[in-house]
C-alpha cells in the first residue's frame, strides 16, 4: 500500500467503510444493478426497496453509491433531480418513527452494578478468576460508558496510555478519533470521582485486577482467565450489556450499547443541565443530535447520587 493509499484509507472510519462496501454489494449482487449507475437505475433501486428498508438505510445506500462514483471519477447520479424527488416521495409515503435505544435509568444502573459487585465477591471467595475479571471489567465498562456518555466503539478504543485516573479527583481520557471528531483532531474527556457508582474507582480496580499497563482497556477474557491482547469489538458490547442486565434481573431486549449514552442524557437533563452544557460534555456538535436524546427521554423517577450535581 502506497503512502497516498494509506492516508486515503485513514480518512474514512472502518465502520463507514464496511457499511459502504455492504451497500455496494447489495446494489450489485442482491438487486442486480450495474456500476457506474444511471440516475434511472438508482431511482428504480430506491423504489424497489421503499417500505422494505428504512429511510435511514436508503440514505446510507445513496451515500455509498455517491462515494463510489466520486472515488472512481464518474459523475454522481444520486444528485440528479429524479433521484432526489423519488427519495423525497419515499420519505413522505413511508414515514417511520426513528427507533431509539432504551435509556438505562439510574435505578437500573445501581441494580446492575450491585449484581456485578456481588459476582465479584463470590468469585473471590470461590477463587474463580475468569468470573472475577469479567465482572470487574463489565462494571468499569458500564460505569465509564454511562458517566461519559460514550459510544460502544469509543469504549473499545480507549487505551491505557491515554488515561490518567486518580481515585480522589477524577479521570481524564484522550481519544485520538471518534465519530463526532470529523477532523480527527483527537479529544480529551474528563469525569469526576463520585461517592457512588464511581467510574474512576471501577476503572482503577479493573486495570489493577487485570494487571494491565498498556494497550486496550477493555478486552475479552477467555474461560481460563486469560486476557486478549486486542480490545473488545464494538459489536460485542450489546450482548455483553444485555447479559449483565439479565443477570441483574432486568429485561434486556430493549437495551443496546447506546442505552448508556441515552441514560446519561436522561440523568443530566433531569438534574438540571442545560442543553449547551450537555452537548459540550458528551461531544455533540449539533443541537439536532442532542435533542433526539433529551426530548425522547422519560424523565421520571431519577435521583441524584451525590451531595451536589455532577458539574457540567
Amino acid at each position: 500500500m502506497s503512502d497516498i493509499d494509506r492516508y486515503l484509507q485513514a480518512a474514512t472510519r472502518d465502520n463507514t467503510r464496511r457499511s459502504y462496501r455492504a451497500a455496494i454489494e447489495h446494489f450489485e449482487s442482491a438487486w442486480g444493478g450495474f456500476l457506474p449507475a444511471t440516475a434511472d437505475s438508482i431511482a428504480r433501486y430506491l423504489v424497489a426497496h421503499a417500505g422494505v428498508l428504512s429511510v435511514n438505510t436508503l440514505k446510507l445506500r445513496l451515500s455509498a453509491l455517491a462515494q463510489w462514483h466520486n472515488s472512481q471519477g464518474f459523475a454522481d447520479p444520486t444528485k440528479s433531480p429524479v433521484v432526489r424527488k423519488v427519495f423525497k416521495g419515499i420519505r413522505a409515503l413511508h414515514p417511520a418513527q426513528e427507533k431509539q435505544a432504551e435509556p438505562l435509568q439510574l435505578r437500573d444502573l445501581e441494580q446492575t452494578v450491585a449484581c456485578l459487585e456481588q459476582e465479584m465477591k463470590g468469585a473471590r471467595e470461590q477463587q474463580d478468576r475468569p468470573v472475577l475479571l469479567r465482572a470487574c471489567r463489565d462494571r468499569a465498562l458500564i460505569l465509564l460508558g454511562f458517566w461519559r456518555g460514550f459510544r460502544s466503539d469509543e469504549l473499545c478504543r480507549v487505551q491505557i496510555e491515554h488515561v490518567q485516573a486518580h481515585a480522589s479527583s477524577g479521570i481524564t481520557l484522550y481519544l485520538p478519533r471518534s465519530k463526532g471528531d470529523r477532523e480527527n483532531l483527537g479529544q480529551t474527556y474528563q469525569a469526576p470521582a463520585l461517592l457512588k457508582l464511581c467510574p474512576v474507582q471501577a476503572y482503577i480496580e479493573w486495570i489493577t485486577e487485570a494487571a494491565l499497563v498498556r494497550g486496550p482497556v477493555f478486552r475479552a477474557v477467555d474461560r481460563w482467565g486469560n486476557l486478549s491482547e486486542e480490545g473488545l469489538h464494538a459489536n460485542s458490547v450489546i450482548p455483553l450489556l444485555r447479559q449483565v442486565l439479565e443477570r441483574a434481573g432486568i429485561s434486556a431486549e430493549r437495551y443496546t450499547s447506546h442505552s448508556l449514552r441515552r441514560g446519561f442524557a436522561t440523568w443530566a437533563h433531569q438534574s438540571g443541565w442545560d442543553l449547551k452544557s450537555l452537548m459540550s460534555y458528551v461531544g455533540w456538535k449539533d443541537m439536532k443530535s442532542a435533542m433526539r436524546y433529551v426530548e425522547a427521554s422519560p424523565f421520571h423517577g431519577m435521583a441524584r447520587i451525590t451531595d451536589k450535581p455532577l458539574s457540567p
